[in-house]
């Protein structure tokens, strides 16, 4: 399958659902009015659906895998800020588990289509995705071949 645009990318798409989980989570309560908080994690949940789009309009998959890095590291931050959530009883242990799963599942799709990217083109970059493996065939993804 040929991707033309990065909402074609089912790594953005799981990003947008994460978004989408993070900015209800900190609609109400307590949570809304921890206004630090609430922007940290909203910002890192953005965070990963605009890096994985600003990679993809860069050039080159060198440069898209360095993006995709970033993307992952802000899916870890989202999941470190929930810790916090959980801890001040922001969220319970449902919604946690939730949204911490959610940017799991991105994280790991993201480290799919890296694997693919450095395969396809031989690069030599590092992948340490720590967060968890990926998953046999989780992405089969061609970008602009």
């Amino acid at each position: 399958m040929k991707v033309n645009r990065f909402e074609d990318l089912d790594c953005w798409k799981e990003a947008r659902v994460l978004v989408r989980k993070v900015y209800e989570a900190t609609r109400d309560g307590a949570f809304q009015r921890d206004f630090r908080l609430a922007g940290q994690i909203q910002s890192a949940a953005v965070s990963v659906m605009a890096n994985i789009t600003e990679g993809f309009t860069r050039r080159s998959d060198k440069e898209f895998v360095q993006f995709l890095f970033i993307a992952m590291s802000s899916a870890a931050e989202v999941q470190s800020h929930l810790y916090v959530a959980l801890d001040q009883h922001y969220v319970d242990q449902a919604q946690f588990r939730e949204i911490y799963d959610q940017a799991n599942k991105t994280a790991m799709i993201i480290s799919g289509l890296v694997k693919y990217l450095r395969t396809k083109n031989g690069l030599k970059i590092n992948v340490v995705a720590k967060m968890s493996k990926v998953a046999e065939g989780s992405t089969g993804q061609n970008r602009r071949n």
